[in-house]
């Protein structure tokens, strides 16, 4: 009787485990990483398939001198690579995650609502990297300028005013004035070609006519991520599971 309670116990170990080796062979996760006035509520409106699970970069406030490729680096060590994984990214965090395609090589790598490679910017970003104005501007004082120019790049920020407040309140000004830096003196000229890029034809930071985009999303701003949830929900997955 013993003997067959230890074969019954054993079975059912050996199931449980091959159920759980076969889940954690299926297990997708996608990480999602931010803009450079947001945080994780950026997304809170995406909802993707339950076969993926979501994980947050967390920002930290880079170190002085650190260009784009070292911020990349330093935040993937919170990607765990052992694992199937893919990586989204929106404005600041799609120029990340251009750079972390290049090391980590993730299954799928979606930047919305960002640049490639600095041929993607508009003029006001090159001009910046020719005369430095930035150099001499206080972290304090591009926290300001972002608030009051907010209102005027987010035609539709009215949709979720608070949020967009709160993310860009929230923000370290030594942060703000280190990845401005990272940005305008950003040398990336080219990219993985199997990066999927969404943008919005109403975004008015990093203009559609300069982006080699892959769907442009009609009316979709810089931030549409947020505003636009359902819409790019369904287009994110989309090309999860494709």
């Amino acid at each position: 009787m013993t003997l067959n309670v230890h074969i019954k116990t054993s079975l059912i170990v050996s199931f449980l485990l091959l159920v759980f080796s076969m889940v954690s062979a299926q297990r997708h996760t996608v990480y999602l990483i931010p803009g450079q006035g947001a945080d994780a509520r950026l997304y809170k409106n995406l909802e993707l398939d339950t076969a993926f699970q979501v994980k947050h970069i967390d920002y930290f406030t880079p170190e002085k001198g650190w260009d784009m490729e070292t911020f990349a680096r330093e935040l993937s060590k919170q990607i765990d690579t052992t694992e199937n994984f893919s990586i989204i990214g929106v404005s600041l965090g799609g120029m990340l995650a251009t750079e972390m395609a290049d090391f980590l090589h993730p299954e799928k790598v979606i930047i919305i609502s960002s640049a490639k490679s600095r041929k993607e910017f508009p003029g006001r970003y090159r001009f910046q990297k020719v005369i430095p104005v930035y150099w001499v501007v206080p972290g304090f004082a591009i926290k300001i300028g972002a608030k009051i120019l907010q209102p005027l790049v987010e035609p539709d920020r009215n949709k979720d005013k608070e949020t967009f407040k709160s993310m860009l309140h929230n923000k370290d000004p030594k942060f703000l004035k280190r990845t401005t830096t990272m940005i305008i003196t950003w040398k990336r000229e080219s990219y993985n070609d199997d990066i999927i890029h969404i943008h919005g034809d109403l975004d008015k930071t990093l203009p559609p006519r300069f982006v080699d985009f892959d769907y442009l999303v009609e009316d979709g701003s810089h931030m549409m991520v947020l505003t636009r949830g359902a819409l790019i929900s369904e287009l994110v997955n989309q090309i999860l599971n494709e």
